[in-house]
Protein backbone atom coordinates (compact mmCIF):
# COMPACT_ATOMS: atom_id res chain seq x y z
CA UNK A 1 0.00 0.00 0.00
CA UNK A 2 2.77 2.41 0.93
CA UNK A 3 4.93 1.56 -2.09
CA UNK A 4 2.06 1.99 -4.55
CA UNK A 5 0.22 5.01 -3.11
CA UNK A 6 2.34 6.52 -0.34
CA UNK A 7 -0.41 5.89 2.20
CA UNK A 8 0.95 4.60 5.49
CA UNK A 9 -1.17 2.09 7.44
CA UNK A 10 -0.16 1.99 11.08
CA UNK A 11 0.21 -1.08 13.26
CA UNK A 12 -3.06 -2.08 14.89
CA UNK A 13 -5.08 -1.73 11.67
CA UNK A 14 -4.92 -5.44 10.80
CA UNK A 15 -8.64 -6.05 11.32
CA UNK A 16 -9.49 -2.99 9.21
CA UNK A 17 -7.29 -4.24 6.36
CA UNK A 18 -8.67 -7.79 6.56
CA UNK A 19 -12.30 -6.62 6.52
CA UNK A 20 -11.77 -4.20 3.64
CA UNK A 21 -9.88 -6.73 1.46
CA UNK A 22 -11.98 -9.83 2.10
CA UNK A 23 -14.06 -9.39 -1.04
CA UNK A 24 -10.98 -8.93 -3.23
CA UNK A 25 -9.45 -12.14 -1.90
CA UNK A 26 -12.58 -14.05 -2.90
CA UNK A 27 -12.83 -12.38 -6.31
CA UNK A 28 -9.24 -13.36 -7.11
CA UNK A 29 -9.52 -16.97 -5.87
CA UNK A 30 -7.13 -16.49 -2.94
CA UNK A 31 -7.56 -18.59 0.20
CA UNK A 32 -5.40 -16.42 2.45
CA UNK A 33 -3.51 -13.14 2.56
CA UNK A 34 -0.17 -14.73 1.76
CA UNK A 35 -1.40 -15.92 -1.63
CA UNK A 36 -3.11 -12.56 -2.21
CA UNK A 37 0.15 -10.73 -1.42
CA UNK A 38 2.02 -12.96 -3.88
CA UNK A 39 -0.57 -12.08 -6.51
CA UNK A 40 -0.14 -8.37 -5.79
CA UNK A 41 3.63 -8.61 -6.19
CA UNK A 42 3.13 -9.93 -9.75
CA UNK A 43 0.39 -7.43 -10.60
CA UNK A 44 1.13 -4.69 -13.14
CA UNK A 45 -1.13 -2.15 -11.47
CA UNK A 46 -4.91 -2.76 -11.79
CA UNK A 47 -5.22 -5.01 -8.73
CA UNK A 48 -3.02 -2.70 -6.66
CA UNK A 49 -5.32 0.16 -7.59
CA UNK A 50 -8.31 -1.90 -6.38
CA UNK A 51 -6.52 -2.47 -3.07
CA UNK A 52 -5.87 1.25 -2.63
CA UNK A 53 -9.51 1.90 -3.52
CA UNK A 54 -10.66 -0.56 -0.85
CA UNK A 55 -8.37 0.79 1.87
CA UNK A 56 -8.97 4.52 1.40
CA UNK A 57 -11.79 6.64 2.78
CA UNK A 58 -14.11 8.16 0.19
CA UNK A 59 -16.45 10.04 2.53
CA UNK A 60 -16.58 13.78 2.03
CA UNK A 61 -18.90 16.72 2.54
CA UNK A 62 -20.21 19.66 0.59
CA UNK A 63 -18.53 22.91 1.66
CA UNK A 64 -16.41 21.01 4.18
CA UNK A 65 -14.95 23.36 6.81
CA UNK A 66 -17.04 26.51 6.98
CA UNK A 67 -14.04 28.71 7.85
CA UNK A 68 -12.23 27.67 4.70
CA UNK A 69 -15.19 28.25 2.40
CA UNK A 70 -15.84 31.61 4.05
CA UNK A 71 -12.24 32.56 3.19
CA UNK A 72 -12.83 31.43 -0.38
CA UNK A 73 -16.01 33.47 -0.70
CA UNK A 74 -14.74 36.63 1.00
CA UNK A 75 -11.19 36.94 -0.30
CA UNK A 76 -9.67 34.19 -2.44
CA UNK A 77 -12.32 33.73 -5.12
CA UNK A 78 -12.89 37.51 -5.49
CA UNK A 79 -9.14 37.82 -6.19
CA UNK A 80 -9.37 35.10 -8.83
CA UNK A 81 -12.39 36.80 -10.40
CA UNK A 82 -10.38 40.02 -10.58
CA UNK A 83 -7.42 38.16 -12.15
CA UNK A 84 -9.73 36.66 -14.78
CA UNK A 85 -10.29 40.13 -16.24
CA UNK A 86 -6.74 40.14 -17.58
CA UNK A 87 -6.03 36.40 -17.81
CA UNK A 88 -7.40 33.96 -20.37
CA UNK A 89 -7.44 31.04 -17.94
CA UNK A 90 -7.60 30.57 -14.16
CA UNK A 91 -6.87 27.02 -12.97
CA UNK A 92 -7.83 25.31 -9.71
CA UNK A 93 -6.76 21.85 -8.55
CA UNK A 94 -8.71 19.70 -6.11
CA UNK A 95 -6.01 17.12 -5.35
CA UNK A 96 -8.06 14.60 -3.35
CA UNK A 97 -11.45 14.93 -4.99
CA UNK A 98 -13.07 11.70 -3.75
CA UNK A 99 -16.67 11.63 -5.07
CA UNK A 100 -16.59 15.23 -6.26
CA UNK A 101 -18.15 17.27 -3.48
CA UNK A 102 -15.17 19.54 -2.90
CA UNK A 103 -14.62 20.37 -6.58
CA UNK A 104 -18.30 21.00 -7.25
CA UNK A 105 -18.61 23.11 -4.07
CA UNK A 106 -15.76 25.35 -5.27
CA UNK A 107 -17.27 25.58 -8.76
CA UNK A 108 -20.69 26.57 -7.46
CA UNK A 109 -19.26 29.11 -5.02
CA UNK A 110 -17.06 30.57 -7.75
CA UNK A 111 -20.05 31.06 -10.04
CA UNK A 112 -22.07 32.60 -7.18
CA UNK A 113 -19.27 34.99 -6.15
CA UNK A 114 -18.33 35.88 -9.72
CA UNK A 115 -21.85 36.80 -10.82
CA UNK A 116 -22.34 38.84 -7.67
CA UNK A 117 -19.14 40.87 -8.09
CA UNK A 118 -18.74 41.31 -11.84
CA UNK A 119 -21.55 41.86 -14.38
CA UNK A 120 -19.16 40.64 -17.09
CA UNK A 121 -18.09 37.53 -15.21
CA UNK A 122 -17.15 34.67 -17.54
CA UNK A 123 -17.19 31.22 -15.94
CA UNK A 124 -15.54 29.77 -19.05
CA UNK A 125 -12.26 31.38 -18.02
CA UNK A 126 -12.06 29.01 -15.04
CA UNK A 127 -11.30 25.31 -14.97
CA UNK A 128 -11.02 22.86 -12.09
CA UNK A 129 -8.87 19.73 -12.28
CA UNK A 130 -10.13 17.21 -9.73
CA UNK A 131 -7.94 14.16 -9.13
CA UNK A 132 -8.05 11.11 -6.91
CA UNK A 133 -6.39 7.72 -6.72
CA UNK A 134 -9.77 5.96 -6.37
CA UNK A 135 -11.29 5.03 -9.73
CA UNK A 136 -14.66 4.13 -8.21
CA UNK A 137 -14.91 7.54 -6.51
CA UNK A 138 -14.06 9.32 -9.75
CA UNK A 139 -16.77 7.39 -11.59
CA UNK A 140 -19.36 8.74 -9.13
CA UNK A 141 -17.90 12.25 -9.34
CA UNK A 142 -18.06 12.38 -13.14
CA UNK A 143 -21.76 11.58 -13.11
CA UNK A 144 -22.49 14.43 -10.69
CA UNK A 145 -25.56 12.56 -9.41
CA UNK A 146 -26.20 12.30 -5.67
CA UNK A 147 -28.97 10.79 -3.59
CA UNK A 148 -30.72 12.53 -0.72
CA UNK A 149 -28.30 11.16 1.90
CA UNK A 150 -25.24 12.44 0.01
CA UNK A 151 -26.87 15.82 -0.61
CA UNK A 152 -27.81 16.21 3.06
CA UNK A 153 -24.14 16.16 4.09
CA UNK A 154 -23.41 19.89 4.04
CA UNK A 155 -25.27 21.13 0.96
CA UNK A 156 -26.57 24.71 1.30
CA UNK A 157 -30.23 25.14 0.34
CA UNK A 158 -29.64 28.11 -1.97
CA UNK A 159 -27.01 26.18 -3.93
CA UNK A 160 -29.18 23.08 -4.14
CA UNK A 161 -31.94 25.20 -5.68
CA UNK A 162 -29.74 26.94 -8.26
CA UNK A 163 -27.14 24.36 -9.23
CA UNK A 164 -28.98 21.03 -9.27
CA UNK A 165 -31.80 19.46 -11.23
CA UNK A 166 -33.88 16.78 -9.55
CA UNK A 167 -35.12 13.46 -10.82
CA UNK A 168 -36.98 11.61 -8.11
CA UNK A 169 -34.59 11.16 -5.21
CA UNK A 170 -31.51 11.97 -7.31
CA UNK A 171 -30.00 15.47 -7.51
CA UNK A 172 -27.79 16.14 -10.53
CA UNK A 173 -25.25 18.96 -10.85
CA UNK A 174 -26.29 21.26 -13.72
CA UNK A 175 -24.20 21.04 -16.93
CA UNK A 176 -22.57 24.50 -16.66
CA UNK A 177 -20.99 23.51 -13.34
CA UNK A 178 -20.24 19.90 -14.24
CA UNK A 179 -18.49 20.87 -17.47
CA UNK A 180 -15.98 23.15 -15.76
CA UNK A 181 -14.66 20.27 -13.62
CA UNK A 182 -12.40 17.64 -15.16
CA UNK A 183 -12.01 14.44 -13.11
CA UNK A 184 -8.85 12.41 -13.65
CA UNK A 185 -7.02 9.61 -11.79
CA UNK A 186 -3.76 10.73 -10.24
CA UNK A 187 -1.35 9.34 -7.67
CA UNK A 188 0.23 12.07 -5.53
CA UNK A 189 3.46 10.05 -5.43
CA UNK A 190 3.93 10.78 -9.12
CA UNK A 191 5.52 13.79 -10.82
CA UNK A 192 3.26 16.87 -11.10
CA UNK A 193 5.05 18.33 -14.12
CA UNK A 194 2.46 17.23 -16.67
CA UNK A 195 -0.37 18.90 -14.74
CA UNK A 196 0.86 22.46 -15.29
CA UNK A 197 0.42 25.31 -12.81
CA UNK A 198 -2.54 26.45 -10.72
CA UNK A 199 -3.82 29.62 -9.09
CA UNK A 200 -5.40 27.65 -6.22
CA UNK A 201 -4.49 24.15 -5.03
CA UNK A 202 -6.62 22.26 -2.52
CA UNK A 203 -4.90 19.28 -0.91
CA UNK A 204 -7.13 18.98 2.13
CA UNK A 205 -7.37 16.10 4.59
CA UNK A 206 -5.07 13.80 2.63
CA UNK A 207 -1.54 14.59 3.91
CA UNK A 208 -2.45 12.92 7.22
CA UNK A 209 -2.27 9.55 5.46
CA UNK A 210 1.38 9.98 4.38
CA UNK A 211 4.73 9.69 6.11
CA UNK A 212 6.53 12.93 6.97
CA UNK A 213 9.08 12.41 4.20
CA UNK A 214 6.40 11.96 1.57
CA UNK A 215 4.46 14.96 2.92
CA UNK A 216 7.54 17.11 2.36
CA UNK A 217 8.00 15.77 -1.18
CA UNK A 218 4.35 16.38 -2.06
CA UNK A 219 4.31 19.89 -0.61
CA UNK A 220 7.50 20.80 -2.47
CA UNK A 221 5.91 19.66 -5.72
CA UNK A 222 2.72 21.54 -4.84
CA UNK A 223 4.78 24.71 -4.40
CA UNK A 224 6.35 24.20 -7.84
CA UNK A 225 2.87 23.77 -9.34
CA UNK A 226 1.55 26.98 -7.76
CA UNK A 227 1.30 30.23 -9.72
CA UNK A 228 3.51 32.80 -8.00
CA UNK A 229 3.45 35.19 -6.25
CA UNK A 230 -0.31 35.22 -5.67
CA UNK A 231 -1.32 31.54 -5.79
CA UNK A 232 -2.94 29.88 -2.77
CA UNK A 233 -2.36 26.42 -1.27
CA UNK A 234 -4.87 24.90 1.15
CA UNK A 235 -4.61 21.86 3.43
CA UNK A 236 -7.08 20.50 5.98
CA UNK A 237 -8.00 22.34 9.15
CA UNK A 238 -6.39 19.61 11.26
CA UNK A 239 -3.19 19.58 9.18
CA UNK A 240 -0.13 21.81 9.41
CA UNK A 241 3.12 22.54 7.57
CA UNK A 242 4.78 23.73 10.75
CA UNK A 243 8.44 22.75 10.85
CA UNK A 244 8.43 21.14 7.41
CA UNK A 245 10.51 23.84 5.64
CA UNK A 246 8.88 23.35 2.24
CA UNK A 247 8.91 26.97 1.03
CA UNK A 248 5.49 28.18 2.10
CA UNK A 249 4.48 31.08 4.30
CA UNK A 250 1.32 30.80 6.37
CA UNK A 251 -1.44 33.38 5.96
CA UNK A 252 -4.68 33.75 7.90
CA UNK A 253 -7.96 34.80 6.29
CA UNK A 254 -10.69 35.08 8.88
CA UNK A 255 -10.45 31.83 10.83
CA UNK A 256 -8.88 29.88 7.97
CA UNK A 257 -5.19 29.13 7.49
CA UNK A 258 -3.76 28.99 3.97
CA UNK A 259 -0.31 29.11 2.42
CA UNK A 260 1.54 31.00 -0.29
CA UNK A 261 4.95 30.30 -1.81
CA UNK A 262 7.93 32.13 -0.33
CA UNK A 263 9.68 33.93 -3.17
Amino acid sequence: MHDHSGIAIQSGKEYFVASRLGALLAQNGCQDFSSFFNLLERDAGPLRTQVVDALTTHETLWFRDESFFNALAEEILPRLVEKSRTRSRIRIWSAAAATGQEAYSVAMLLDFVGRKRDPHFNLNKFSILATDISLSSLAIARQGRYNHLAISRGMRSEFLEHYFSREGEIHEVIPTIRQMVQFEPFNLKHDFFTLGTFDLILCRNVLIYFTDDLKREICARMRAALVRPDGFFAIGASESLLGMNVGFQQITIGRAVLYQAIL
